[in-house]
């Protein structure tokens, strides 16, 4: 029986009346509590957004985004040796185009220049969450487009650094993950998972997890060994090794998530305990029949293209009805993260339902 989901709301608290009165012109400012608090992230299955930075009609504003109660957010980042930053854009590895705003205060979220870096990006989302700090956890997806640029500083650590400056303590990091009560650390992430040490969501209320997945730019052109989710993972292992785990920030997540464990493709056995995220589409997720696996382990699914199950669903704007029920059907069959490309989703519903996981 599928799980019906929580639909309570909440209204945040301004944090200035200019605040306010700009979070009202969003197409939708409130978001929805989380009554499933007492389950650990692993527990709960919660909606998010495909792309949102890059069409510009249904979210001007990273921000509106975030006000639909979108509980996942994914940016396509390029490593831009010349400026040394990384680029937010869909297709332009030399420039930004995007939704993201230099923001300072919560008032600055709905205006200004848009077609920022990074940086400008990751600040907006956590200048959003300072001013929602009882909002659910948001999954920031990252997809570098064409990988690392090593040869330019632009590698993993110096990805480590860049997200830490931006979120700062507002991200649960693996460490997190690995921590035991006690203080001592499980082996890998791969054992703290299966132990369920995931934090409550009650726990991560007001804040962002960060995966990493490899870009399509990177796949086509670059050896599977060199792609971003083998360079995570063996960046965790060295750091753990070293006794610096610590300063890890993101997670590095396996596509094509699907029945069976799909870490058997990595030739080092030795990186497969550092993959606990995994991203997988919609449609080969359902039709797979055996992804109960990644919940029972305590695995977080990110499921993509939420319509492409069939019967197909409209891809931007299903029915209310509809993508709630597709929502519950992928919960029911163990996503954590359903994305969706639901810019015009009628009403406040869909992108803010939290719902059990199973």
């Amino acid at each position: 029986m599928l799980t019906k989901s929580i639909r309570r709301r909440f209204r945040p608290a301004a944090v200035t009346v200019a605040a306010a009165a700009l979070a009202l012109a969003a197409p939708s400012s409130a978001v929805h509590a989380d009554d499933l608090g007492s389950q650990t992230l692993a527990g709960a299955t919660s909606v998010g957004l495909h792309n949102t930075y890059n069409d510009k009609t249904p979210y001007t504003y990273l921000a509106n985004a975030l006000d639909s109660g979108a509980s996942l957010i994914e940016l396509d980042a390029w490593a831009n040796p010349i400026t040394h930053k990384w680029n937010v854009s869909h297709d332009n590895p030399l420039g930004s185009n995007n939704n993201c705003v230099q923001a300072s205060t919560a008032a600055d979220l709905y205006t200004g220049d848009r077609n920022q870096n990074l940086d400008s990006c990751l600040d907006d989302i956590r200048i959003w969450m300072q001013a929602h700090p009882t909002h659910g956890p948001i999954m920031v997806k990252l997809e570098l487009k064409e990988g690392f640029n090593s040869s330019a500083g632009l590698d993993a650590t110096e990805l480590d650094s860049y997200v830490k400056a931006h979120l700062g303590s507002l991200v649960y990091t693996p460490a997190d993950l690995l921590t035991k009560a006690d203080g001592s650390l499980y082996p890998d992430l791969d054992t703290a998972a299966r132990a369920d040490n995931w934090a409550t969501r009650a726990a991560l209320a007001g804040k962002i997890i960060v995966e990493a997945i490899p870009g399509t730019v990177e796949q086509s052109l670059n050896s599977s060994s060199t792609w971003t989710d083998v360079v995570e993972a063996a960046h965790l292992k060295s750091l753990y090794a070293a006794g610096n785990i610590a300063s890890a920030e993101i997670f590095p997540s396996v596509l094509n998530a699907q029945t069976g464990d799909p870490r058997t493709r990595y030739s080092d056995t030795t990186l497969r305990p550092w993959f606990v995220v995994f991203d997988g589409d919609a449609g080969t997720w359902v039709s797979d029949g055996n992804t109960e696996w990644y919940n029972t382990n305590h695995y977080l699914a990110v499921v993509t293209d939420a319509y492409d199950v069939t019967p197909a669903l409209s891809s931007s704007a299903p029915t209310l009805a509809d993508a709630q029920a597709r929502v519950a059907q992928l919960a029911a069959d163990g996503a954590s993260f359903v994305s969706t490309d639901w810019f015009n989703a009628p009403g406040d519903g869909v992108l803010g339902e939290v719902l059990a996981r199973g």
